[in-house]
């Protein structure tokens, strides 16, 4: 009954919000970031934390500060522009995404293996999907289940909006190569922290991060194509959707060596997008939490 309730409620604040004209939303989103910036609370010690570790001697702490201004403001703009995914139709995506280098996913599309999206929260990846979904179908995400069941249940609702089907991540192989037979896109969110058994420990910001090595194993498994796909919010307010080429697989013929390889490979590609918007990733999550059994030399990730 409680959770029928919070559905129907949740619902119908995603309804209402998804009416309310981007520019509004936007601006409301910039006025909810910059409130929520002055709330201390751990996830914001974390977050700051995470920048001058990870920038080094070059951020300052009032640099990184400014920065996580910036990024709650990109994050509470975020959070209002989503349910803007109930609004997007083939004859209004102009206005949310541009898609740049689109032919990089269509010419690996056309080899028939299915397309292993490498992405990141980055952006707004909830549009991005809504977008990739919409414009190509045949789309598949990989993703954790919310803890909050009615929230499960409204995600669910607006990621599937065009056919997405949703492959839960604990015991997704299964699924996941059945999705490559049919030539499916599948997302898969390369950023987050696992634990040390699901992970290869690689370097990013110049510090061991352990990292899910199942997208290097599918990879070189089915030959399916790693085609890196990323979003951020350009000045006129849309979101570009940014198609790389397809990744070239490091194949030595040493199955340890060729997971941990790729996987440090994909991690650096997520690196030099999110370099490039700082702003824009979820930098609250921690993702150096997992720690490797013994400390790694000082230069390690230098040779």
């Amino acid at each position: 009954m409680f959770d029928a309730l919070a559905y129907r409620i949740l619902r119908l604040f995603v309804q209402l919000v998804s009416r309310i004209p981007l520019p509004v939303v936007q601006f409301a989103g910039k006025m909810l970031g910059s409130l929520a910036f002055l709330v201390p609370m751990s996830r914001k010690s974390a977050a700051l934390e995470n920048l001058l570790q990870s920038f080094g001697p070059e951020m300052t702490e009032d640099g990184a500060k400014r920065l996580l201004r910036k990024i709650y403001i990109h994050f509470g703009q975020m959070f209002l522009e989503v349910p803007h995914a109930m609004q997007l139709t083939p004859e209004n995506i102009d206005r949310y995404v541009t898609f740049e280098s689109e032919e990089h996913l269509l010419d690996a599309l056309k080899k028939g293996h299915g397309v292993l999206a490498l992405t990141s929260h980055l952006g707004n990846w909830e549009i991005m999907s809504t977008a990739v979904a919409m414009r190509h179908g045949n789309l598949a995400v990989v993703a954790r289940r919310m803890d909050f069941a009615p929230l499960e249940r409204l995600i669910v609702d607006l990621r599937s909006r065009y056919g997405t089907e949703i492959i839960p991540k604990q015991r997704s192989m299964r699924k996941l190569l059945a999705s490559l037979k049919q030539n499916k896109i599948i997302g898969v969110l390369l950023d987050q922290n696992v634990d040390w058994y699901e992970g290869a420990f690689v370097n990013f910001f110049g510090r061991p991060a352990c990292t899910n090595k199942g997208l290097a194993l599918v990879a070189l498994k089915t030959g399916a194509a790693v085609v890196p796909i990323f979003s951020a919010k350009a000045r006129d307010g849309r979101y570009r959707v940014m198609i790389g080429k397809e990744v070239e697989l490091v194949r030595t013929g040493d199955k340890i060596r060729d997971v941990e390889e790729n996987t440090a490979l994909f991690t650096r590609i997520i690196e030099c997008r999110i370099r490039e918007h700082p702003d824009q990733w979820f930098w609250f999550h921690k993702r150096w939490k997992t720690k490797n059994s013994c400390p790694l030399p000082q230069g390690y990730f230098d040779a």
